[in-house]
């Protein structure tokens, strides 16, 4: 299992917020609920699943921002794929949890 921390960006929009882009990739990440786990935070969104299914979703969602007009977007992703042992959010939380 993957974990995927995703940052979609779009570039030269009318406004500086990107509240609403953030929204539209929270509500189409809603069709994957029970097949990938996924989790807002104040600067990202980290998904989790199947890698291969995570990347053909981080595609998806680079693209969300140009179907509502943008003409540039910038996505930065960053992988955490562990294969020795099982690789969650909540497996990784209560790691450093269970040292504090």
């Amino acid at each position: 299992m993957a974990i995927v921390d995703i940052t979609v960006i779009p570039v030269g929009t009318a406004t500086p917020s990107v509240s609403g882009y953030v929204a539209e990739i929270h509500k189409f990440l809603k069709w994957y609920e029970g097949k990938i786990k996924y989790e807002l935070t104040p600067m990202s969104t980290l998904i989790e699943g199947d890698l291969k299914e995570l990347l053909e979703i981080v595609q998806q969602l680079h693209e969300l921002p140009f179907q509502k007009g943008a003409q540039r977007v910038c996505t930065n992703i960053r992988i955490d794929d562990r294969r020795d042992k099982e690789n969650t959010m909540e497996r990784k939380l209560k790691a450093v949890e269970s040292k504090l």
